[in-house]
């Protein structure tokens, strides 16, 4: 599976300020082991109140670093991403990704119309 070409610029921007720790890690303790839960919390915390409004801040949005990957997901799903491919990507089964996900696809339903209009119509005769 390959990385998308954006994701892999941030990534090598982020190592080659701050490095990987010897086991590979990209975020790494003050003692060059894994970060805690507490201090990633911490920090969490502290980026989110960095970078919401003090009203987003207040509310659920972004609560944990684990609602990244549902902002993720869903992004993926609504951009038109093939469920099989965001299932992939996710490590989810199809079945799991749209019982858990399904509720997230907003806006498509103009797409979806053509589509299936484009469908249904009979086979171009060709010359």
């Amino acid at each position: 599976m390959l990385i998308p070409p954006p994701l892999v610029t941030i990534l090598r921007n982020h190592f080659t300020e701050y490095g990987v720790s010897p086991d590979g890690h990209l975020f790494v303790g003050e003692r060059g082991g894994p970060l805690s839960e507490s201090v990633y919390g911490r920090v969490w915390q502290k980026a989110r109140t960095a970078a919401l409004s003090k009203a987003e801040a207040a509310s659920p949005l972004a609560a944990r670093p684990y609602d990244l990957r549902h902002a993720c997901v869903s992004t993926w799903l609504n951009a038109g991403v093939p469920a099989p491919q965001v299932a992939e990507r996710a490590g989810h089964s199809v079945n799991i990704l749209l019982r858990v996900y399904a509720k997230c696809i907003v806006g498509q339903d103009d797409f979806a119309r053509k589509l299936i209009t484009e469908a249904l119509k009979p086979p171009q005769k060709t010359a």
